[in-house]
């Protein structure tokens, strides 16, 4: 494989990985509007925060439920130690600021669960997102059709993901700790840490990312007799070294690469 075809692979897989982590998100309560005032400090991200294990699934608010047209626009990116220390493609991706990338996505009702993936049996149900659907969504909208085989949830643990590429690659995502926050009505806040490898080439290539989104419910009044929701996110993601890169001790668990966004999700029905 020719050299500039493996950095537009990498800086491709890169940006499906920031993509798919907004329906890589899992459920935990952090201290009340920590996860607020680290969205407002970008770009000056810090250090790595702690973060509860990933237990179970996300659930999220009841108004997220339905099917929705996701457009997610890179708004801004930074990288703080740079010169030194600069991601694969972090250059090539000022290329991508200000251009959409559109998909339908959809979040669905299931039987309200105890821990892990045990179904109560007080027949009240919760929304978490069609994760299979979603990624399979994301990741056609940005690499193609062909290049997209399939995206399959492990059933055991539904923080494991796994997308199936074209010429036998594959790009597994694994949950590994998350919180959320709720700040009022209307506002729902998730972040979520976990660890990448894509596989395929001569060597894995690891990596370890950070995603905080800030969701907002905007119900919009249409007519008299119909109403329609409108929720629009601020999200941020940030890229750190795994334990397997060589300047992983260097970085000191700073953040190499940072990457602001903004989400807007219509209704599909």
């Amino acid at each position: 494989m020719g050299r500039s075809l493996l950095l537009l692979l990498r800086r491709r897989l890169f940006w499906l990985t920031l993509l798919l982590t907004v329906w890589l998100l899992c459920s935990g309560q952090a201290q009340a509007g920590a996860l607020v005032d680290r969205l407002e400090a970008f770009p000056d991200w810090g250090t790595k925060s702690s973060l509860p294990s990933a237990q179970g699934d996300l659930v999220y608010p009841d108004w997220l439920r339905g099917e929705w047209q996701l457009t997610s626009t890179l708004i801004d990116l930074a990288a703080p130690l740079a010169p030194d220390m600069v991601t694969p493609g972090f250059e090539g991706n000022r290329e991508q600021v200000g251009v959409p990338v559109d998909c339908p996505v959809r979040f669905v009702a299931v039987a309200q669960r105890a821990l892990g993936l045990v179904p109560l049996l007080t027949g009240d149900t919760q929304t978490v997102a069609d994760r299979a659907f979603n990624g399979l969504s994301l990741a056609r909208a940005y690499l193609g059709e062909a290049a997209v085989k399939a995206v399959k949830v492990d059933p055991e643990n539904p923080n494991r993901q796994v997308t199936l590429l074209s010429r036998q690659r594959q790009l597994e995502s694994t949950v590994t700790a998350r919180a959320t926050e709720t700040p009022m009505g209307g506002q729902f806040i998730t972040v979520e840490r976990f660890q990448q490898v894509f596989r395929g080439g001569a060597i894995p290539y690891f990596n370890e990312v950070e995603t905080t989104t800030a969701y907002r419910y905007q119900p919009q009044s249409l007519t008299a007799s119909r109403r329609e929701q409108h929720v629009t996110a601020d999200q941020v993601t940030v890229v750190y070294l795994s334990p397997q890169d060589p300047d992983f001790l260097k970085a000191q668990n700073q953040p190499v690469a940072l990457y602001r966004y903004r989400l807007e999700l219509e209704p599909l029905t």
